[in-house]
């Protein structure tokens, strides 16, 4: 553990901890700049969650079973691409697009590694065919599992010797394996998923918009739960809604086919009547 120091002329600098950076904050670096580099758009939106909270909690208390608001998001955001599979279409050279069928989430899960806590993506595997249990089941699992120090993901092939190796390599040289990727789009499917998730409520109460940098061609990040007043069945009462930002690469997806997406989503989101039944709302 670092131990306080005393600067020189302490009259101006006073005490201070000398502390190593992070050991994933020059990857997160590196995979920002070349996020930088999509032209994405993003969007701010307020999704009225009170419904499906309130059928998370009557689940929970029916079934004796965990359930989180995250896996439900995951859930209808994979079933939203699901029937519009274009907006998660990857770059295939100048002129062509992969179009994949399969929905692959990409979430971030927070995990102490020693005295650290470190982000590490894991990647939920055809989400759009799992049911709401068993994409929370997956999360929790991810969440739990043991860790040697040296992982750069959750839930892929181990490489300890990767790790130590990448980290040492300068920030200019990190950035080539994510170049490459995101060429690549059946390696991006492989190692990153098809879209990605970051939970910024898994980690505190936060109930602004989180705004990131994202490598998919649908990115989202969530924030935490606002609760205000809101009109319901012609009432005014008092609402939650979750603030979420989209992000959606304009070079592959244009903005009728994206806001139709979105209004998809929002309408499988408000509705948490399909809750008990472990699943997201159908048409």
């Amino acid at each position: 553990m670092s131990r306080p120091e005393q600067a020189g002329r302490p009259d101006t600098i006073g005490r201070f901890t000398r502390l190593p950076l992070p050991p994933n904050s020059s990857t997160a670096a590196a995979m920002m700049e070349v996020g930088r580099r999509r032209h994405h758009v993003a969007g701010l939106g307020e999704i009225d969650v009170t419904d499906s909270r309130n059928a998370i909690r009557e689940y929970r208390r029916r079934s004796g079973r965990g359930m989180s608001l995250t896996a439900w998001v995951v859930k209808c955001i994979s079933q939203a691409v699901a029937e519009q599979p274009e907006v998660q279409a990857c770059r295939k050279g100048r002129r062509g697009l992969i179009v994949f069928e399969d929905v692959d989430v990409l979430v971030v899960v927070e995990r102490r590694v020693g005295s650290e806590r470190v982000p590490l993506p894991y990647i939920i595997r055809r989400a759009n065919a799992k049911s709401l249990q068993q994409v929370h089941d997956e999360i929790r699992s991810a969440q739990e599992q043991e860790l040697t120090g040296r992982e750069v993901s959750l839930g892929q092939v181990p490489m300890p010797w990767f790790a130590p190796l990448f980290r040492r390599l300068p920030q200019v040289l990190q950035r080539i394996p994510f170049q490459l990727v995101a060429r690549r789009p059946f390696l991006a499917k492989r190692v990153q998923g098809t879209v990605g998730v970051t939970a910024v409520g898994m980690f505190g109460r936060f109930a602004g918009w989180p705004l990131t940098v994202g490598l998919h061609t649908l990115d989202f990040a969530l924030g935490g739960i606002a609760r205000r007043p809101g009109v319901a069945g012609g009432k005014i009462e008092v609402r939650d809604y979750l603030r979420m930002t989209v992000l959606v690469d304009h070079d592959v997806v244009d903005g009728a086919p994206a806001a139709r997406f979105i209004s998809r989503l929002t309408q499988l989101l408000e509705n948490g009547s399909a809750v008990n039944q472990g699943q997201a709302p159908s048409r």
